[in-house]
């Protein structure tokens, strides 16, 4: 499976759920959100296909596990 059938989701500071597109390189999955997420928040790993695709409430999204 491809980087780009992942997403990483994380809630900001804000209370914003973050969610980071991995392209597909010459990195793991962890390398990535390593460098990508900030560190001392939880980061979920999910199926792209997890991810609405309505974005009409965007904004309102949150994730529970």
């Amino acid at each position: 499976m491809a980087n780009s059938d992942k997403r990483f989701l994380y809630t900001d500071d804000n209370g914003t759920l973050c969610i980071v597109c991995p392209c597909d390189e010459n990195m793991s999955l962890d390398e990535i959100k390593a460098r990508d997420c900030p560190s001392g928040k939880t980061v979920y790993t999910v199926d792209k296909s997890e991810i609405p695709t309505d974005r009409t409430f965007r904004n309102a999204w949150t994730y529970t596990e």
